[in-house]
C-alpha cells in the first residue's frame, strides 16, 4: 500500500493530507467488541508512518453510511467538507481496505468527495487508485497464495517445463 500510494506521489507530487477512508460499519460493532475500528486506525497510522507522515498530514475516517443508525466517525464526507472550508489546497484520498477499484471508491470517493471537497472550497482532489494490478500487489498475493498452497504448486519452473505449458497453452489459442 505503502509503495503504492508513493509511486502515485513520485508521478503527482504530494498533498497538503492526506485521507485514509475506510468503509464505515455501525458504531454498534465497535460498541460490542469488533476490532474492525482498532484494525482500520492502526492500518492507517502503519501506513503514515511508511510514508513519513506526521500526524498532522494524514487523517483516518470512514464512507459509506446509511440510515438512521450513527456509524463509525470521523465521516469521510464531513472531514472533506471540513477541509474543504479551510481552504486546503490539495487532499489526496486513499481507500486501503480495497485491494481493486469498485463502485464505492470510484464513485462515492473520486467522483463524489471530489464534489464535496472542491464545493466547500478545496482546490486539488486526487484520489489515489487502489491496488488493483500494482506489481508489489500482484507480487504479494503470488506469494500468500504460494504460502498456502501446501507444496503442491512449485513456484519457479525450468526453462523445459515453461516451454512445454507455452507450447499446449498456443494450441488451446492462447497468444503468448
Amino acid at each position: 500500500m505503502a509503495q503504492n500510494v508513493q509511486d502515485y506521489w513520485n508521478s503527482h507530487g504530494k498533498p497538503s493530507k492526506l485521507i485514509i477512508s475506510f468503509h464505515g460499519v455501525p458504531r454498534k460493532t465497535l460498541d460490542k467488541g469488533d476490532p474492525y475500528h482498532c484494525e482500520c486506525q492502526k492500518t492507517g497510522r502503519l501506513l503514515a508512518e511508511a510514508l513519513a507522515l506526521p500526524p498532522e498530514q494524514y487523517q483516518v475516517c470512514f464512507q459509506s453510511r446509511f440510515g438512521k443508525a450513527k456509524w463509525l466517525t470521523p465521516y469521510t464526507t464531513d472531514v472533506l467538507e471540513g477541509l474543504g472550508k479551510q481552504k486546503l489546497n490539495r487532499v489526496d484520498v486513499v481507500c486501503p481496505g480495497f485491494v481493486a477499484d469498485c463502485l464505492e471508491t470510484l464513485e462515492e470517493i473520486a467522483i463524489e468527495g471530489k464534489k464535496t471537497f472542491t464545493e466547500a472550497g478545496g482546490n486539488e482532489f486526487h484520489y489515489i487508485p487502489c491496488l488493483n494490478e500494482h506489481p508489489a500487489w500482484i507480487n504479494a498475493l503470488t506469494q500468500i497464495a504460494l504460502n498456502h498452497l501446501q507444496g503442491w504448486l512449485v513456484p519457479e519452473y525450468t526453462a523445459e517445463e515453461t516451454a512445454l505449458c507455452r507450447e499446449r497453452a498456443t494450441k488451446l489459442g492462447a497468444k503468448c
